[in-house]
């Protein structure tokens, strides 16, 4: 990749999209981990004074039955009860569209919400689900055996790619 992405800037002009769709009272979600980290970014942007729940989304995956249960399955936190609430759905990197369709799964477990608003950091091609970000931080296009990974340093957010052979370069 060429030239490296801003994520701070990209956080910034996500808040204020999310800003400009108005909604009242909105809960923040993230989806664990690099969701999570997005999200808490994304609660100092919009000033929100309660803290993203956390949605693991290990028992809704629906490879659950053929990979089983990853050894380090946390229980999800919501902060706040999810009915009528207006609720920001938040991931690192929508590929196949599996993830979400297992977070909305959970979110409808605690309750039914106004709406769900998709916020996604990258978007990358390859979908396998009907399911489309309401707002985007930035769109990647990668080949099929390449992976865009998020890590998360001392609050200092980076988007690594990953390439066969090559588990570490940055973008």
């Amino acid at each position: 990749m060429g030239n490296a992405i801003d994520i701070e800037r990209v956080i910034r002009e996500m808040a204020a999209h999310i800003l400009s769709l108005d909604l009242p009272k909105p809960l923040l979600v993230g989806i664990h981990t690099g969701g999570v980290w997005v999200a808490s970014h994304l609660q100092r942007e919009l000033d929100i004074s309660s803290r993203p729940g956390m949605l693991d989304i290990s028992f809704y995956r629906d490879d659950f039955t053929r990979v089983g249960l990853h050894p380090e399955v946390r229980s999800s936190e919501l902060p706040d009860p999810v009915e009528d609430r207006n609720v920001i759905l938040v991931d690192d990197v929508l590929y196949s569209g599996r993830t979400v369709r297992a977070a909305m799964n959970e979110i409808f477990s605690y309750g039914r919400p106004a709406r769900v608003v998709l916020a996604v950091l990258i978007e990358r091609p390859g979908r396998e689900l009907p399911i489309q970000p309401d707002i985007v931080g930035s769109r990647l296009v990668l080949d099929d055996n390449e992976q865009a990974k998020l890590t998360h340093t001392d609050g200092i957010l980076k988007l690594n790619i990953i390439r066969p052979g090559n588990t570490h370069e940055g973008t």
